[in-house]
């Protein structure tokens, strides 16, 4: 299996104010819907007990598109990665609310996962929504969407399977579909961006966003068979 050396991360871990229930709801039900990090691969139809399409989300933030999306698609199965803590517990206390059991939880660096827990071809989709933009130039070096990262995910997609990725900056849009045309095992679904997914819903800071005239940027593009 390919190892990728990962020296730049996409993400600072910063002390982030975690609540009571957060916390909580981390400690006692991380062990239940937790995955912990392993330098070995995973099968995930032995991990959900069933054979399904598996969706990756990476970067799932405080859980609320992720709970709200596996609870309209029981049919699949979802795997977050996330690395902050109160989005992890937040995402969990919305698994015991709404009584999912297709979401499981990985609380790592999604690169350090794909290289090492991921097989080649095993994920009939992949959402990235709303990545960190690092708006700096200096920092621009630490965004996600980068060529080797579009290469190793590409590589643990099935052909056929779609990834979408989804900012509200536009200049971070525009690379994203830069780098996603270059990777020559995927082709866009759309000519330039698409219309938003039924399954994506809208966010309340997007809908205020939005109403305020913001834009947000949708780009989904699929595996060649």
């Amino acid at each position: 299996m390919t190892v990728t050396h990962r020296s730049i991360r996409s993400y600072v871990l910063r002390q982030g104010r975690v609540s009571n229930a957060q916390q909580r709801a981390h400690d006692t039900l991380l062990p239940r819907y937790g995955i912990p990090f392993s330098p070995n691969a995973i099968d995930l139809d032995v991990v959900f007990n069933r054979s399904a399409p598996k969706i990756l989300e990476i970067g799932f933030g405080m859980g609320e598109t992720t709970a709200e999306i596996a609870a309209n698609h029981p049919e699949n199965d979802y795997l977050g990665i996330e690395v902050h803590t109160p989005g992890v517990g937040g995402l969990l206390k919305r698994i015991a609310e709404r009584g999912l059991d297709n979401v499981r939880i990985i609380q790592h660096d999604a690169v350090e996962v794909l290289a090492h827990m991921i097989a080649p071809s095993t994920f009939d989709g992949a959402h990235i929504f709303f990545p960190d933009p690092w708006p700096k130039k200096r920092h621009h070096k630490r965004r996600l969407i980068q060529p080797a990262f579009v290469t190793l995910l590409a590589e643990r997609m099935k052909p056929g399977s779609y990834l979408h990725v989804a900012t509200d900056w536009k200049e971070y849009a525009e690379q994203v579909l830069a780098v996603l045309a270059a990777e020559p095992r995927l082709r866009n679904t759309a000519e330039g961006y698409a219309p938003r997914p039924d399954y994506r819903p809208q966010t309340k800071f997007e809908s205020r966003g939005l109403k305020l005239g913001h834009g947000v940027w949708d780009i989904v593009f699929r595996k060649r068979p």
